[in-house]
């Protein structure tokens, strides 16, 4: 589906906010539900929904999200990482339609679902497209931007969700399902406006058009700076061993490679396994149990929201200025710690058998200083995923491939984020009402788990060239506890270039020179 042509723009961070708007419409999908399943419309409407079918309808975005992630590397290969964007939007604007327009739980699900699809594909080839176009120096922040988009997306559609619950009847969470439609037309907007992936046209043998693609990029189009000749000949050489590779799945564990499939599924994965979706999906639940109710409970659960947002945007000045190892490893044992702790705390809670205030998924409360620090550290949780976690799980996912396998490498990584949502959305609510306060302790442990593979298994990216990368996962790389942020090698090409640009330029003016005194002396002898 190639795009008309439109003047391209190839400010970077330009780019990346546009692209971003993918995550917008992830971040819009989640609370349009953590905002409206707490209200007294949706409980009428849909006959009060718990457990495994309130599960099904919180999860059916990440069921959807599954299909796209699998559909999404053929789909970015063939059509670029751009329109791969473009043709995901497709789906978002059926699916959002379904679920405005819904008359049970059925058409929402399978809205849901719909949504999901886009989801899916925009969540995987946003961060492979941020990755391709942006300089080492800059990379993290820039995919960072994504995180940021999701948050956002999530603090507003919370509160116009709010805004919503005034709305009697039906009409309240149509109108903010409806909401959806607006990222995903701004997206629509914007994309033509982009320009390509110079490395997807490497990948492609459109040679000049990648060329002038990443001079105009890096460079201002100065397609003979020394950063554009040095990457240029890393990405070409990087290519043509990579296009030797064995053909179809077996590139994805040949020669070390397993080691990076293993690595890009599992930190996505983990992301979902450390608990923070029980924040972002059902943190109005977590509230209640701490004994707060009403706009008190939704304004208190935005402000967990707001708080993604101060600190992801505090990280994104610092995550290429420190290791990204550092920051998965401490951030998942601080949320294994902040686990723990609720669940220490809730254990010591009243158990109301009919559910606190009739809300069949919420069966413990506490109260008082209880409650408050119930609240204290659950805001602490989504304080240190803000940090850790939630951004640098997708900039590592993102880094980690080959440019033959990007695409459906990330595609692949995306399985082990929306698989693991799939399967914690639907075991969340029935999880609140079976085990209750140990679905805390589960995922403390969890986060032990994350932060012991983190140590032993992901080495440092931070720093490196996406080719550099790849030197890392390699049979014979350096082990992951023994490498550090920086000491890229490609500074040391773009210093040769830049020498044998100074060498060339002063032949040439010595040759000049050379030229204009024989013009003199001829002209003295005749």
């Amino acid at each position: 589906m190639p795009l008309p042509t439109f003047p391209k723009v190839y400010n970077t961070y330009f780019l990346a906010i546009i692209a971003t708007m993918g995550g917008t419409l992830f971040g819009f999908d989640i609370s349009s539900m953590s905002a409206i399943v707490g209200t007294n419309q949706y409980l009428d409407y849909f006959d009060n929904p718990h457990g495994v079918l309130q599960g099904a309808i919180g999860s059916a975005l990440a069921a959807g999200s599954v299909v796209g992630s699998l559909i999404a590397g053929p789909v970015s290969d063939k059509l670029g990482r751009r329109d791969s964007v473009m043709f995901a939007c497709l789906w978002w604007l059926v699916g959002t339609g379904v679920q405005a327009g819904c008359k049970g739980y059925g058409p929402l699900i399978a809205g849901r679902v719909l949504n999901g699809v886009c989801v899916g594909i925009t969540s995987s080839q946003v961060p492979v497209y941020l990755a391709e176009i942006a300089r080492k120096e800059k990379r993290g922040s820039i995919i960072v931007i994504q995180q940021l988009a999701i948050e956002w997306g999530i603090f507003i559609m919370f509160f116009i969700g709010y805004g919503c619950s005034f709305i009697a009847g039906p009409s309240s969470f149509r109108a903010a399902w409806a909401m959806q439609y607006i990222p995903c037309v701004l997206l629509i907007i914007g994309l033509p406006f982009l320009p390509r992936s110079p490395r997807w046209l490497a990948k492609q043998d459109r040679t000049e058009e990648a060329i002038t693609t990443l001079a105009r990029i890096q460079a201002g189009g100065d397609v003979n700076n020394p950063l554009v000749v040095a990457e240029w000949e890393e990405i070409t050489t990087v290519l043509a061993a990579e296009r030797t590779a064995l053909p179809g799945w077996r590139k994805f564990v040949y020669n070390g490679m397993w080691r990076r499939t293993v690595a890009g599924f599992t930190v996505q994965a983990w992301q979902q396994l450390s608990g923070a979706n029980i924040m972002t999906y059902y943190v109005v639940y977590v509230f209640e149990m701490a004994g707060l109710k009403g706009n008190v409970l939704l304004v208190s659960s935005g402000i967990q929201y707001a708080l993604f947002i101060v600190f992801t945007s505090l990280i994104f000045f610092y995550i290429d200025k420190t290791s990204r190892r550092g920051l998965l490893i401490y951030g998942a044992i601080g949320m294994a710690i902040c686990h723990f702790i609720v669940a220490g705390i809730l254990s010591a809670g009243e158990y109301v058998p009919g559910g606190v205030d009739n809300n069949l998924n919420v069966l413990i409360r506490v109260t008082g200083s209880k409650g408050s620090a119930v609240i204290a550290f659950c805001y602490l949780l989504v304080i240190v995923y803000a940090l850790t976690l939630a951004p640098v799980c997708w900039v590592y996912a993102a880094e980690v491939w080959s440019l033959e396998t990007r695409a459906t490498g990330m595609g692949i990584a995306a399985i082990g984020n929306w698989l693991f949502n799939f399967a914690l959305g639907l075991y969340l609510p029935p999880g609140f009402a079976n085990i209750t306060w140990k679905m805390f302790l589960v995922h403390g442990i969890l986060c032990v788990g994350a932060a012991i593979q983190f140590f032993f298994t992901y080495p440092e990216t931070c720093g490196k060239t996406l080719e550099e990368i790849e030197e890392l996962f390699s049979p014979g790389g350096p082990q992951p506890w023994k490498t550090k942020p920086g000491n890229s090698k490609l500074d040391g090409l773009i210093e040769e270039a830049r020498e044998k640009h100074l060498q060339i330029k002063d032949v040439v003016t010595h040759e000049e020179n050379a030229a204009v005194s024989t013009g003199v002396e001829t002209k003295e002898t005749a």
